[in-house]
């Protein structure tokens, strides 16, 4: 199977353009899969000019009447810039109205099985707002697009380890309440179901802590006793190999050792930051739950290199390669 693969420029203000466009002028890409590009011709012209690279890709008027040639990317076009370039490093709702509607377009192809998977170049959350975004993020739009009623939530994928958490992007004064069984069984039961479809046969899953050294036996706070180590233990009755809690603070030393295959997080930056710092350039984000793969690079929209051509793709290129994997799967 030769999966249908929609790719994204991302915010046409930050280095999203010549990121995608490095990663489909490989020609072992456009062999991979067939790539569907969502873009305004606009912002990708900018984004070839940067990367110094053209693509010429293949015109195509709808969905409808999708088609593809042997290594070639097929073009939907937008109009959103409406000839206006986009201002480079900032962030403006000029870009977030493009990222957006592209945004929708290729939730709208998958919606419609035009698609396999998705893959985008860096957003920007607050341009994308500007831009007409009203939910959390970009995953809990196309959870609503999508009609998707179950849990979703990020991954993030840094060589063989991934994380889920039980909070996202919410104020770190709201995350305690959030901490309940049910969460951390979606958290944890969605990560375990990921991994298996990525090929891991039998995921060793450490959840961590919400406080200071794990609670400290109760000192720095109750809710690993009260919640979190009962829902671990839910969890292991149901089969799945999950442990913890685990501090905070050391969980992620036992996880680059190989201890375990992920870990699941309380909150957003308990997670990143530990996995940012072990491989940024390489880190992979997926959007889990949803009915195709959607993935990301980790790293953002770069405002302050866009235009400079100087950015990396390899986690980009992984992106990809997960994304393709797993529609393939």
């Amino acid at each position: 199977m030769t999966p249908t693969i929609a790719v994204l420029l991302g915010d046409a203000s930050g280095v999203g353009p010549e990121m995608a466009v490095k990663l489909m002028a490989r020609s072992q890409n456009r062999e991979a899969a067939h790539l569907l590009l969502i873009a305004d011709p606009l912002a990708l012209e900018g984004g070839e000019r940067i990367a110094g690279q053209r693509l010429d890709p293949l015109r195509v008027d709808s969905l409808d009447a999708l088609r593809f040639e042997p290594n070639r990317v097929s073009l939907l076009a937008q109009g959103t810039l409406q000839g206006r370039a986009a201002t480079l490093g900032e962030s403006n709702a000029h870009s977030g109205r493009d990222a957006f509607e592209a945004l929708q377009l290729a939730t709208d192809a998958a919606r419609r099985r035009k698609v396999d998977g998705i893959v985008f170049a860096p957003f920007n959350k607050h341009s994308l707002r500007l831009g007409g975004l009203t939910q959390e993020d970009e995953l809990r739009y196309m959870q609503d697009r999508l009609d998707v009623r179950g849990f979703v939530c990020e991954f993030n994928i840094t060589g063989s380890l991934w994380t889920s958490r039980v909070t996202s992007h919410v104020p770190l004064r709201d995350v305690a309440p959030l901490i309940t069984g049910p969460a951390i069984h979606d958290a944890v039961h969605i990560i375990h179901k990921a991994l298996k479809s990525a090929g891991v046969a039998a995921p060793r899953i450490a959840v961590s802590g919400l406080n200071p050294h794990a609670g400290d036996g109760g000192s720095i706070g109750r809710e690993e006793i009260e919640v979190i180590e009962p829902a671990v233990r839910a969890l292991q009755q149901q089969g799945i190999d999950a442990r913890g809690p685990y501090s905070p603070d050391t969980v992620f030393i036992g996880a680059r050792r190989g201890d375990f295959d992920a870990v699941v997080s309380m909150y957003h930056d308990q997670g990143q930051i530990a996995m940012k710092l072990m491989g940024f350039e390489q880190g992979v984000t997926l959007h889990g739950g949803l009915p195709v793969p959607v993935a990301t690079s980790a790293s953002g929209s770069a405002f302050d290199i866009a235009g400079k051509g100087v950015a990396g793709i390899e986690g980009l290129q992984r992106a990809f390669d997960l994304c393709v994997r797993m529609a393939r799967g």
